[in-house]
């Protein structure tokens, strides 16, 4: 008698602890067109924030070209006003003349020191009616304040010498000085001329003369 052995029990396929099961769950791995889509607009909103927060590119480039950009030069100074030459109707000049007023018949002017402001050489006598009075030679120039003033004689009124010109060149003065070899020439007729030179030198005016005598 053939003996008949029970069927095995069915059972259920289940996850051995510890061992992952080769397939995987699709249903967590698939992603749904909604989680796609929200996803997607997440991430939309998150750049446009970031774009908001991001400076302006244009804007930087322009400022940092603006703050880069040299200042504009200041404007030149006004130039200083140009000096102007002492006038002698400003200074009492050291005549004796008495009653008489004195007069000015020669002047010239020019920058006798280098200081870059023109100074002025006059030749003056007393106006008297007749006769050939004596001149003075005098050097005038503006004060710190600009008042002109009385700086230098170079020729007295004691010397008895006429002034025939004067003029300022190279920044020296330049004058020929009519005289008498003695007292018995008349003053009408004066016998000796000089050719005479003073320039600035050492803070001092240094002369230098050409004597020659005239024939009468």
């Amino acid at each position: 008698m053939a003996r008949c052995w029970p069927p095995p029990p069915r059972t259920t396929p289940q996850e051995t602890p510890g061992v992952h099961p080769v397939v995987p769950d699709l249903a967590h791995t698939q992603a749904r067109p909604v989680h796609w889509l929200l996803t997607a607009t997440a991430m939309a909103a998150v750049v446009a924030a970031a774009g908001f927060l991001q400076p302006d590119a244009a804007t930087a480039t322009q400022s940092g070209t603006a703050s880069a950009r040299p200042a504009a030069p200041a404007p030149a100074p006004a130039p200083a006003p140009a000096r102007t030459a002492p006038d002698p109707a400003s200074v009492d000049l050291p005549l004796q003349c008495g009653p008489l007023a004195d007069v000015v018949t020669a002047k010239a002017t020019g920058d006798l020191d280098g200081d870059g402001g023109p100074e002025t050489v006059v030749a003056a006598r007393c106006d008297a009616g007749s006769g050939t009075p004596p001149h003075g030679v005098y050097v005038l120039a503006n004060g710190r304040d600009g008042t002109p003033r009385l700086v230098a004689t170079l020729v007295e009124p004691a010397e008895k010498s006429s002034v025939g010109a004067l003029a300022v060149r190279d920044g020296a003065v330049t004058a020929t000085l009519l005289g008498y070899s003695s007292l018995d020439v008349p003053g009408c007729c004066p016998d000796i001329r000089e050719q005479v030179k003073w320039q600035w030198k050492g803070g001092a005016f240094v002369r230098s003369d050409d004597t020659a005598a005239l024939g009468v």
